[in-house]
């Protein structure tokens, strides 16, 4: 019998994620009902930087999020949030690739800069060229690995710095200065990219 506590709630999740890593079928059936609706929370919160029309809908990233998920089966899931913050990168992923696939998103002129203390406060207004984003993200992850994966859990998978230094195994303190050096340099970049 499950506890319905979240402290329980979060241990029995990865639980779950450490049977499932480990090829128990079972423990991905008993998962997928009890991250449900926080994965509807990540694809509604990634739906919001979208343009309104999107042919995706938040199910159908939940969906498409889902089955590549399954996928990853091998690995060694860490703990609750590592599976969220990895859930979130999928979801990106998916975006992204239908931006570059769809060509709605165009590279030259007409970028709009990203304002990640908006985003991260969960801003409505949130509107940015997705692929320009994760370009940047990118050249950041080449100059320091660290810092892209804090920009990936707290912009994208909604995760709080506490959370985030949980899932890295690093200190508050280096979240908060990582975080803020990252926003810095994705926003020189950012700027960069719509000069040109």
């Amino acid at each position: 019998m499950v506890n319905d506590s979240p402290r329980d709630s979060a241990g029995h999740v990865t639980n779950l994620l450490v049977a499932w890593g480990r090829g128990d079928e079972s423990a991905l059936q008993q998962l997928m009902p009890l991250v449900h609706d926080e994965l509807h929370r990540l694809a509604n919160r990634h739906m919001r930087g979208e343009r309104q029309g999107h042919v995706l809908q938040t199910t159908a990233l939940v969906n498409e999020a889902y089955v590549r998920l399954i996928d990853l089966s091998r690995v060694r899931w860490q703990d609750r949030a590592h599976f969220f913050a990895m859930a979130s990168r999928v979801m990106r992923r998916i975006l992204v690739d239908y931006a570059r696939s769809r060509h709605y998103l165009k590279r030259s002129g007409g970028v709009q800069r990203v304002s990640l203390d908006e985003a991260a406060e969960v801003s409505g207004e949130r509107s940015h060229d997705l692929v320009a984003l994760d370009d940047a993200l990118k050249a950041l992850a080449v100059v320091d690995g660290r810092k892209s994966q804090i920009v990936e859990m707290r912009f994208f998978g909604g995760l709080s710095v506490d959370e985030t230094a949980e899932a890295l195994h690093v200190s508050v303190e280096t979240v908060t200065r990582d975080w803020r050096i990252a926003k810095a340099w994705l926003l020189r970049e950012l700027e960069r990219g719509a000069d040109r």
